[in-house]
């Protein structure tokens, strides 16, 4: 949390608390319609399956920190990565970026040289996927009270 905490005039805190209200309305709609197709009942196993497969990407260490960097600060080189992700190898941000390429969150764009210059970027699954977090991480914001009224 930082310290001291974000302080929003009140009615853009009120807009987040409702966006983030809206966002669970939608998300008990989506589970409503899926369960439509299961004769009324939710699948449990299939529904928590989901769920793990959902965010399994998302929880590995140093995958959030790196998408996140890429969502806020844009179209990045391996080296300026690594500078903004203070505390990780290069090998483990080589092997992270490999991953989230091949999950489909990243592009891996090469550039002939000399030299020859790598660009890492989100992909539109990726860029979506950073706006679907927008709403979990401004809840958890105002929950752990990083975030106050004026």
């Amino acid at each position: 949390m930082p310290e001291p905490p974000m302080i929003l005039p009140q009615e853009d805190l009120l807009e987040i608390e409702s966006s983030i209200v809206t966002t669970e309305g939608m998300g008990a709609r989506i589970r409503q319609i899926l369960g439509e197709y299961h004769g009324g009942d939710h699948d449990i196993a299939w529904e928590v399956e989901a769920s793990v497969e959902a965010l399994e990407v998302f929880t590995s260490r140093w995958t959030i920190e790196i998408l996140a960097t890429l969502y806020i600060a844009g179209e990045r080189r391996f080296n300026e990565l690594r500078k903004l992700l203070a505390g990780i190898s290069s090998r483990t941000l080589s092997d992270k970026l490999r991953a989230c390429t091949e999950n489909g969150l990243l592009d891996r764009i090469v550039v002939d040289g000399p030299p020859i210059r790598v660009t890492y970027r989100l992909t539109e699954h990726g860029l979506r996927a950073g706006r679907l977090l927008g709403p979990l991480v401004a809840y958890m914001k105002l929950q752990k009270g990083s975030v106050a009224q004026k």
